[in-house]
Protein backbone atom coordinates (compact mmCIF):
# COMPACT_ATOMS: atom_id res chain seq x y z
CA UNK A 1 0.00 0.00 0.00
CA UNK A 2 1.74 3.16 -1.54
CA UNK A 3 0.53 6.88 0.39
CA UNK A 4 -0.57 9.11 -2.58
CA UNK A 5 0.28 12.82 -2.74
CA UNK A 6 3.15 12.17 0.06
CA UNK A 7 4.41 15.02 2.32
CA UNK A 8 7.25 15.20 3.69
CA UNK A 9 8.34 15.31 7.41
CA UNK A 10 9.26 18.57 7.03
CA UNK A 11 5.95 19.94 5.58
CA UNK A 12 4.23 17.80 8.88
CA UNK A 13 6.11 19.36 11.06
CA UNK A 14 5.78 23.24 9.28
CA UNK A 15 2.35 23.41 8.67
CA UNK A 16 1.65 24.07 12.62
CA UNK A 17 3.41 25.03 15.82
CA UNK A 18 1.64 22.00 17.82
CA UNK A 19 1.00 18.52 16.64
CA UNK A 20 -1.80 16.91 18.54
CA UNK A 21 -1.27 13.71 20.16
CA UNK A 22 -4.63 11.69 20.24
CA UNK A 23 -5.78 9.16 21.97
CA UNK A 24 -8.95 7.85 20.75
CA UNK A 25 -11.45 4.89 22.39
CA UNK A 26 -14.17 5.58 20.12
CA UNK A 27 -14.85 5.91 16.41
CA UNK A 28 -17.58 7.97 17.33
CA UNK A 29 -15.81 10.86 17.99
CA UNK A 30 -13.03 10.72 15.57
CA UNK A 31 -14.58 13.14 13.09
CA UNK A 32 -15.72 15.62 15.23
CA UNK A 33 -12.65 16.42 16.88
CA UNK A 34 -10.83 15.95 14.20
CA UNK A 35 -13.16 19.26 12.64
CA UNK A 36 -13.23 20.73 15.62
CA UNK A 37 -9.18 20.86 15.53
CA UNK A 38 -9.37 22.18 11.92
CA UNK A 39 -11.16 24.60 12.62
CA UNK A 40 -8.88 25.68 15.29
CA UNK A 41 -6.30 25.81 12.92
CA UNK A 42 -4.48 22.10 13.54
CA UNK A 43 -4.68 19.88 10.42
CA UNK A 44 -1.54 17.58 11.04
CA UNK A 45 -3.61 14.94 13.46
CA UNK A 46 -1.19 12.21 14.95
CA UNK A 47 -3.43 9.88 16.31
CA UNK A 48 -1.89 7.29 18.54
CA UNK A 49 -1.90 3.60 17.79
CA UNK A 50 -2.53 3.09 21.25
CA UNK A 51 -6.26 1.68 21.36
CA UNK A 52 -7.91 -1.27 19.59
CA UNK A 53 -10.32 1.34 17.37
CA UNK A 54 -7.07 3.57 16.34
CA UNK A 55 -6.77 2.44 12.95
CA UNK A 56 -10.62 3.09 12.56
CA UNK A 57 -10.67 6.02 13.52
CA UNK A 58 -8.11 7.37 11.40
CA UNK A 59 -9.96 5.51 8.38
CA UNK A 60 -13.01 8.14 9.70
CA UNK A 61 -10.72 11.46 9.49
CA UNK A 62 -9.75 10.14 6.24
CA UNK A 63 -12.41 9.46 4.38
CA UNK A 64 -14.87 12.10 6.41
CA UNK A 65 -12.81 15.15 7.08
CA UNK A 66 -10.25 16.10 3.93
CA UNK A 67 -9.21 19.27 5.37
CA UNK A 68 -7.64 17.54 8.11
CA UNK A 69 -4.28 15.59 7.44
CA UNK A 70 -4.54 11.79 9.45
CA UNK A 71 -1.54 10.50 10.99
CA UNK A 72 -0.40 7.21 12.98
CA UNK A 73 1.52 7.96 16.11
CA UNK A 74 2.78 4.71 18.22
CA UNK A 75 4.29 2.64 14.92
CA UNK A 76 6.58 0.23 16.24
CA UNK A 77 6.55 -2.00 13.61
CA UNK A 78 6.24 -2.36 9.81
CA UNK A 79 3.20 -4.41 10.56
CA UNK A 80 2.03 -1.23 11.99
CA UNK A 81 3.63 1.29 9.31
CA UNK A 82 1.39 -0.69 7.00
CA UNK A 83 -1.60 -0.97 8.37
CA UNK A 84 -1.88 2.58 8.98
CA UNK A 85 -1.39 3.72 5.45
CA UNK A 86 -4.30 1.27 4.74
CA UNK A 87 -6.02 3.20 7.14
CA UNK A 88 -5.51 6.23 5.16
CA UNK A 89 -2.58 7.83 7.64
CA UNK A 90 -0.64 10.30 5.69
CA UNK A 91 2.09 10.27 7.90
CA UNK A 92 3.58 8.16 10.83
CA UNK A 93 5.47 9.32 14.27
CA UNK A 94 7.25 6.40 15.77
CA UNK A 95 8.53 6.56 19.32
CA UNK A 96 11.89 5.25 19.00
CA UNK A 97 13.75 4.18 15.75
CA UNK A 98 14.67 0.77 13.83
CA UNK A 99 15.78 0.22 10.52
CA UNK A 100 13.05 -1.87 10.07
CA UNK A 101 10.53 0.74 10.40
CA UNK A 102 12.33 3.12 8.81
CA UNK A 103 12.49 0.64 6.19
CA UNK A 104 9.14 0.08 6.00
CA UNK A 105 7.57 4.07 5.49
CA UNK A 106 10.15 4.53 3.16
CA UNK A 107 8.79 1.46 0.91
CA UNK A 108 4.99 2.67 0.87
CA UNK A 109 6.19 6.37 1.21
CA UNK A 110 4.45 7.17 4.02
CA UNK A 111 6.65 10.28 5.99
CA UNK A 112 8.05 9.62 9.29
CA UNK A 113 9.31 11.01 12.39
CA UNK A 114 11.33 8.83 14.26
CA UNK A 115 11.76 9.04 17.91
CA UNK A 116 15.00 9.69 19.19
CA UNK A 117 16.49 10.44 22.96
CA UNK A 118 20.14 9.88 22.47
CA UNK A 119 23.12 11.12 20.35
CA UNK A 120 23.62 7.52 19.37
CA UNK A 121 19.73 7.13 17.69
CA UNK A 122 20.18 10.49 15.87
CA UNK A 123 22.89 9.20 14.30
CA UNK A 124 21.11 6.11 13.22
CA UNK A 125 18.09 7.75 12.00
CA UNK A 126 20.44 9.94 9.53
CA UNK A 127 22.29 7.55 8.39
CA UNK A 128 18.77 5.63 6.92
CA UNK A 129 18.25 9.65 5.99
CA UNK A 130 16.11 10.71 8.39
CA UNK A 131 16.80 14.44 9.23
CA UNK A 132 13.08 15.42 10.82
CA UNK A 133 13.03 13.51 14.24
CA UNK A 134 10.34 13.30 17.29
CA UNK A 135 12.53 14.25 20.48
CA UNK A 136 10.95 11.70 23.11
CA UNK A 137 10.16 11.98 26.12
CA UNK A 138 11.39 15.51 25.73
CA UNK A 139 11.02 16.37 29.47
CA UNK A 140 12.45 13.31 30.16
CA UNK A 141 15.25 13.11 28.03
CA UNK A 142 16.90 16.31 28.62
CA UNK A 143 14.25 18.98 27.52
CA UNK A 144 15.55 22.46 26.68
CA UNK A 145 19.08 21.67 27.74
CA UNK A 146 19.31 18.76 25.72
CA UNK A 147 18.19 20.38 22.07
CA UNK A 148 20.48 23.21 22.88
CA UNK A 149 23.34 20.83 23.23
CA UNK A 150 22.30 19.07 19.94
CA UNK A 151 22.66 22.53 17.90
CA UNK A 152 26.55 21.98 17.67
CA UNK A 153 26.51 18.10 16.35
CA UNK A 154 23.07 18.20 15.01
CA UNK A 155 22.89 21.85 13.96
CA UNK A 156 21.48 19.77 10.52
CA UNK A 157 18.09 17.88 11.97
CA UNK A 158 15.25 19.25 12.74
CA UNK A 159 13.00 18.29 16.15
CA UNK A 160 9.66 17.96 17.23
CA UNK A 161 9.98 17.50 20.65
CA UNK A 162 7.06 15.90 22.93
CA UNK A 163 6.34 14.12 26.17
CA UNK A 164 6.16 16.72 28.91
CA UNK A 165 5.03 19.99 26.62
CA UNK A 166 2.44 22.26 27.63
CA UNK A 167 0.91 25.62 26.86
CA UNK A 168 3.23 26.74 29.30
CA UNK A 169 6.47 25.24 28.12
CA UNK A 170 5.97 25.11 24.14
CA UNK A 171 6.74 28.81 23.31
CA UNK A 172 10.95 28.13 24.90
CA UNK A 173 10.57 24.99 22.40
CA UNK A 174 9.43 26.79 19.69
CA UNK A 175 11.96 29.59 20.10
CA UNK A 176 14.89 27.18 18.97
CA UNK A 177 16.88 27.25 15.83
CA UNK A 178 16.56 23.30 15.69
CA UNK A 179 12.76 22.91 16.84
CA UNK A 180 9.75 23.13 13.65
CA UNK A 181 6.94 22.50 16.07
CA UNK A 182 5.89 20.56 19.07
CA UNK A 183 4.22 17.18 19.85
CA UNK A 184 1.42 18.01 22.92
CA UNK A 185 -1.82 16.24 24.38
CA UNK A 186 -2.92 19.18 25.86
CA UNK A 187 -5.48 20.82 23.01
CA UNK A 188 -7.01 17.20 23.20
CA UNK A 189 -7.87 16.40 27.08
CA UNK A 190 -9.53 13.23 27.58
CA UNK A 191 -12.49 14.57 29.78
CA UNK A 192 -13.36 16.72 27.21
CA UNK A 193 -13.14 14.16 24.35
CA UNK A 194 -15.24 11.91 26.50
CA UNK A 195 -17.49 14.92 26.97
CA UNK A 196 -18.11 15.78 23.27
CA UNK A 197 -16.43 19.34 24.34
CA UNK A 198 -15.08 20.40 20.90
CA UNK A 199 -15.74 23.64 21.66
CA UNK A 200 -13.20 23.48 24.35
CA UNK A 201 -10.95 21.51 21.93
CA UNK A 202 -11.40 24.25 19.32
CA UNK A 203 -10.64 26.59 21.54
CA UNK A 204 -7.18 25.11 22.64
CA UNK A 205 -6.23 24.44 19.09
CA UNK A 206 -6.83 27.93 18.16
CA UNK A 207 -4.84 28.93 21.02
CA UNK A 208 -2.19 26.45 20.04
CA UNK A 209 -2.01 27.80 16.31
CA UNK A 210 -1.43 31.01 16.74
CA UNK A 211 1.97 30.34 18.90
CA UNK A 212 5.04 32.25 18.11
CA UNK A 213 7.86 30.05 16.32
Amino acid sequence: MAVKETLTALQVMRDAPVIPVIVLHDVAHAVPLARALVAGGIRMLEVTLRTPQALQCIEAIAKEVPEAVAGAGTIRSSADAQASALAGAKFGVSPGYTRAVGKACRDIGLPLLPGVATGSEIMTAQEDGFTELKFFPAMQAGGLPMLKAWQGPFGDVTFCPTGGVSLGNAPDFLALSNVACVGGSWIVPTDAIANGDWARIETLAREASQLKR
